[in-house]
This record gives C-alpha cells, structure tokens and sequence, in this order.
C-alpha cells in the first residue's frame, strides 16, 4: 500500500517519522554535519518554515527537492533512502529523549490560520514591522479580515510587496523610522482622525552581550526600536483614542520580558521596559475605553536576522536555557494572539500580558 502523500505543509515531526522523508531529512543533516537534535525545538512547525527560520541558507528549492523526492516512486529514491543513515538509538546516558507521547503530538495535523470575515470592518489599524515576520503576518490578517492597515516598516521596498500581495484590501504604506517623532507624526497624518487600534511590533534582537560587555552603540539601538519607539508611536495615538473615548492598543514585549535568561542585557531591558509602559498605560487610560495589552512571544520562526557578531560570554550562559524551548511558533500563529487583543473579542482584557510562548514561561 502507498504511502500518503506528505508536504511541506506537514510538520517536521511527521516528516521525521515518513518512512522516506525521515531518512532523507537525516541524510540532509548528516551531510552538513548537523545534529538532529536541532529539529526538536521545530517538530511542531510545517517544513517550510524551514526556509525562513535559515536566513537564506536554506532556498525553497531544497524544500521542493524534499517533497518531490518523499513522494516518488524512483528507483533511485529509495535506494538513497536505504542507504541514509538511521537515527540514534536511545541509550541510558540519553534521558533527553522523546517521550511516545510527545511523538504522537509530532503526527498532529499543522495548526492552519483561520480567518475571521469582517473581523475589523470599518476600523483602522497601525501596524509597525509591517514588512516580515509578525508584523507582515498580523497586517496581513487584519487586512484580510476586512481591516484599514497602515502598514510602517523601515524598508519601503518590502512594504509595497506587501501591498501588492492583497491588491483588494485597504492597506496604506508608510515607511519610516519609528525612534523618531516625525515618524510617528507622519504614521498618525496617515491614518487620519480616526485610529482604532495599534500593534507596536517592530522590533530588533541584541547580541547576546551581558552588561559589562553592552556597547553604547547596541544598547542605544535595541532601546531605541524596542522601547522608544512604542512609547513615542503610542504617546502619538492615544489623542485620537482619548477623543473617541475607545482603542486597542497591543505591544510586542517577549520572553525576555518575563525573566532574564532569555536574551541579552538590552534586548531583556527593552522588552520589561515594554511590559511596564503596558501596565501603566492599561491603568491610566481604562476607564476611558483604552485598552493596553502586550503580547509576549517564545521562540519564533521569522527568521529576523542577529547582529553579525554575539558575544561569546552571553551566548554560553543563555544556551542551556534557549535549548528549553518547548516549540518555535511561527509568526502567523503570534498574529493570531495579536489580533484577538486588538479586536472587540477582548473586550474585557486590559493590562494583561499575554505569553505566547509555547508553555515557556512555565518552566
């Protein structure tokens, strides 16, 4: 009997577990010399996150190979998969590995975005970083659910590729620089008088430097994006919020907001910063119909590149920690948390901070 045909929709778990893909995707690694115990963060997420989360180093082509390869019925296929190396057998010195439990997880279907017609019809949303990862995925959805989204990214380029990808929806591009006040000037002209809601998700990664070893320069920058740049857009929309005596506004903070062995020094002061201007703008405009809430992800498959250079003290005392995480999201399913607090559906969530992390934050 056939084996049912299996793509890159499929999770890496189950393509593990293919009788055929599971052996080419080992003889992939073992010809990079790579571990397969790298995968295990990513068993839950759909192979072709894959490409994203290798910041070019792994095209779509090698993905395409994959899948067309896993479902043939080549003689030379299967010879290549008769020869591919086996995985690792458990041994006592191993406690690391998988539960049975865990694997039945891994054969799950993938989690599939389901969009919510009419969701923001007649409301106008900002949406910062909205070029990639989780600011193109939540202005993508809003758009999608009938939203008016003013897009802002730093990169021009990509913001127009993005327009273009939903011809029929409402989207307004602005691209700027949101650490400084004409930016955010020109982001509030953009949307006119009337602004429902705001996701501040731009945002930057640091080098994993501990404090002795921060620079000015990355310590300016991470605070800057992260940080400034929330509190200035913010401060720029509640007027129109305040006037309207309604809005949502919705803040990337992250696990690094939670506790301090997730990140570097200022990427972790960035994001408690986050949580802070959070909780402080929930209780100061709530009874005036404002609602301020922040999103705080896990591990996330977006790709978004690191400094070109990480410190090596940070890097070896966070490592045991990053290893930890239960499962990379990918940025469609954070936009999913994003959107639930922007929309009406959390009418009576203000203040909160959100962990979208997979169950990280309760280890």
């Amino acid at each position: 009997m056939a084996n049912k045909p299996i793509t890159e929709k499929n999770t890496v778990g189950a393509w593990l577990k293919h009788p055929i893909g599971g052996p080419l995707i080992r003889s992939m690694l073992a010809d990079a010399g790579v571990d397969e115990k790298v995968l295990t963060p990513v068993k839950l997420l759909p192979l072709k996150n894959l490409v994203a989360m290798s910041q070019g180093q792994m095209p779509q082509s090698v993905i395409d190979d994959l899948v067309a390869k896993a479902n043939s019925d080549d003689p030379a296929v299967l010879a290549e998969v008769t020869s591919a190396p086996a995985p690792a057998a458990a041994s006592e010195e191993a406690p690391e590995a998988e539960a049975p439990a865990e694997d039945d997880e891994f054969e799950a279907e993938p989690w599939e975005e389901v969009v919510t017609p009419g969701r923001f019809a007649g409301k106008t949303v900002i949406v910062t970083g909205a070029a990639s990862g989780i600011g193109l995925a939540t202005a993508s959805r809003i758009a999608r659910e009938g939203g008016r989204v003013i897009a802002v990214d730093i990169s021009a380029e990509k913001l127009e590729t993005f327009r273009a990808s939903l011809p029929d929806a409402d989207i307004v591009t602005v691209a700027g620089d949101i650490t400084k006040q004409e930016s955010a000037d020109a982001i509030v002209a953009a949307a006119g008088d009337k602004i429902d809601a705001l996701a501040n998700v731009a945002g930057i990664n640091d080098d994993f430097s501990p404090l002795h070893e921060t620079e000015d320069a990355m310590w300016d920058r991470v605070i800057g994006v992260n940080l400034t740049g929330v509190f200035k857009l913010s401060r720029a929309v509640i007027p129109a919020m305040l006037a309207a005596h309604k809005g949502s506004i919705v803040n990337i903070a992250s696990e690094a907001g939670l506790r301090g062995n997730a990140s570097g020094n200022a990427y972790t002061v960035s994001k408690h910063g986050v949580i802070g201007l959070t909780k402080s703008a929930a209780f100061m405009y709530g009874r005036e119909g404002i609602r301020v809430n922040a999103v705080a992800p896990g591990g996330v498959a977006t790709g978004i590149p690191f400094p070109p250079k990480v410190s090596e003290y940070g890097s070896a005392k966070l490592h045991p920690y990053q290893m930890q995480i239960p499962t990379l999201a990918t940025a469609e399913q954070l936009a999913a948390s994003i959107t639930f607090l922007l929309s009406d559906d959390g009418v009576n969530i203000n203040g909160a901070i959100l962990a979208s992390d997979g169950g990280w934050s309760i280890q």
